[in-house]
């Protein structure tokens, strides 16, 4: 039996991190939610580094979760960190965010991001938004081994 990957929630606004595991629960995705809360956090993370130095390198998220106005490293940045790193290159990073800015969907989608969701702000629009990423991302879609 395979572990089910985590999903790494890259989110600095508390209420959108209650309501992100909220949605995941009422669609029924079981898989568990690791928040880092700043850029610094998510990078630490995921290359195992600060805080998170004695974290297995091999247990990487099978889905990340990315808002773009983050404190400390913004979004942008934190996305560029993983998709030019050959260890978390093949991750999928769906960009969640309230930005409207058409060129951070350019940039985005240049830097190599899977998906670009803008928050819906009705709750409803939200959970089912959420669910199809769940369904997508750990029933339909084939990704490659990354440890």
């Amino acid at each position: 039996m395979t572990k089910r990957k985590k999903i790494l929630l890259i989110e600095d606004n508390p209420s959108d991190v209650i309501l992100t595991k909220r949605a995941f629960s009422l669609k029924r995705v079981a898989n568990e939610i690791v928040v880092a809360q700043d850029g610094q956090e998510a990078l630490d993370y995921l290359f195992c580094e600060g805080e998170y130095a004695g974290r297995d390198t091999c247990d990487l998220p099978g889905l990340i979760l990315l808002d773009l106005n983050l404190p400390k490293i913004d979004g942008i940045t934190v996305l560029r960190e993983i998709k030019k790193r050959e260890t978390t290159r093949a991750l999928p990073v769906v960009v969640l965010t309230t930005s409207n800015e058409d060129s951070d969907l350019t940039t985005c989608y240049n830097l190599g991001c899977n998906s670009y969701i803008r928050k819906p702000v009705e709750f409803g629009q939200f959970v089912e938004a959420v669910g199809q990423l769940g369904l997508y991302w750990f029933m339909l879609n084939q990704a490659p081994e990354t440890n």
